[in-house]
């Protein structure tokens, strides 16, 4: 038997997989982002060769961009890897 629009309509919010797969991340980045601008000190920050002196809420901001980018490429290659099935 196959579901109607009318079942997936009245499916709750929160247990639609999509929405259990976000719940975290915006858990994680809601405190995350606290963090980062709790601290705003200015530091040196080394780079390779150069010093730097900026604020650390802009060396943790850089960093967890970085961050979720590398997380965002791994999933999405992880996905598209096992979407590749053999006939």
């Amino acid at each position: 038997m196959t579901q109607s629009s009318t079942d997936k309509a009245q499916e709750p919010f929160l247990s639609r997989p999509g929405v259990r797969r976000l719940v975290p991340f915006v858990l994680i980045t809601a405190i995350a982002l606290v963090f980062i601008f709790e601290n705003r000190t200015s530091v040196e920050i080394r780079l390779l060769v150069p010093m730097v002196t900026m604020p650390l809420w802009g060396a943790l901001l850089i960093a967890w961009g970085l961050g979720s980018l590398a997380c965002l490429f791994t999933v999405r290659r992880r996905s598209h890897r096992h979407s590749r099935r053999p006939v």
